[in-house]
């Protein structure tokens, strides 16, 4: 491997490694990263490459043709990413959710913000049916974050199979994050017990289920993107949209609930606005984070540029 290329995959790495500490949050989607990172299509093709004509060429031609075929270097470099980051990280952000909710939600508030004015950027021709797409795809997003979670925290194998094959799509999907659909879905706090605790059964049942879903998810999109893709834009740029109402910094407790812990802790919240936020808003430190995330992809968004030049 050439020096340029091993320098190409330690930033595919870093990248990847974005992708993780978004994915950690309930909220921001690592697919976001991932678009506006400048490899989301990359990403597609590698996964949806991944079928039975590669199974056929690795029995044909070997692992080196095979391997090749799914772009396996790109891929494996991410992935190292990915998991270096969920690893490592995981701790910390459940950590900073905990005690420095404020300050985190608005870092990832101005990050997403400034995702959507990216996005959009790459529609190549607005119209009306463009803008009623990214309508429509504001009003599911925010719909979903809307939506109480579910109280289980079912740990079953064929639960926590279903729930990697529906967080995974939601992972690459620009908007609503993997992390806030295992919210939903009961499933958060038994995940990240399982990668506190290295509980590689369930952490091996919750994978199969996110390859399932992953293969099957992303052909789909690739074919959004090669025959519908300012359609398909809009649509995410409107999940975007839709999704900031989860990651708005003030929130307002609605209802409580006990955990495994007999800790209460928030169940069903709202959003409010500052002044209205009981406690300190911590507003001047919000807007300077948020502003420090919006920098951050302004930043990603040069970065993706010259590497395309």
């Amino acid at each position: 491997m050439t020096k340029n290329r091993l320098s190409h995959y330690i930033i595919v790495s870093l990248k990847g490694m974005a992708m993780g500490a978004a994915d950690v949050v309930p909220g921001v989607s690592g697919g976001t990263i991932a678009f506006i990172s400048g490899i989301y299509e990359e990403l597609l093709n590698a996964i949806s490459s991944v079928n039975f004509k590669t199974l056929k060429l690795l029995k044909t031609e070997g692992v080196k043709a095979a391997w090749k075929a799914i772009n396996g270097n790109f891929l494996l470099a991410l992935l190292i990413g990915i998991f270096t980051s969920i690893v490592s990280l995981a701790k910390i952000i459940s950590w900073l959710l905990e005690n420095k909710p404020i300050l985190v939600w608005s870092f990832f508030f101005g990050l997403v913000l400034a995702s959507i004015l990216y996005i959009g950027k790459q529609i190549s021709k607005w119209n009306i049916l463009m803008f009623v797409l990214l309508i429509l795809g504001a009003i599911g997003a925010f719909y979903i974050t809307t939506l109480q979670p579910l109280i289980s925290e079912n740990s079953s194998p064929f639960f926590l199979f279903l729930a990697g094959a529906l967080a995974i799509c939601a992972m690459i999907l620009p908007g609503i994050s993997g992390s806030f659909i295992l919210v939903l879905l009961g499933a958060y706090k038994p995940v990240l017990e399982a990668i506190h605790t290295k509980d590689f059964k369930l952490i091996s049942i919750l994978a199969a289920g996110a390859v399932i879903g992953l293969l099957s998810f992303s052909k789909v999109l690739k074919w959004l993107f090669a025959y519908y893709k300012n359609a398909t834009l809009a649509v995410l740029t409107g999940f975007i949209l839709g999704s900031l109402n989860k990651i708005w910094p003030w929130k307002e407790t609605l209802t409580w609930r006990i955990n495994s812990h007999g800790e209460n802790v928030p169940f069903n919240e709202q959003s409010v606005l500052p002044f209205s936020f009981e406690g300190d808003p911590q507003l001047t430190m919000a807007i300077v984070l948020a502003l420090v995330g919006f920098g951050v992809i302004i930043l990603l968004e040069k970065i993706a540029d010259i590497g395309a030049k």
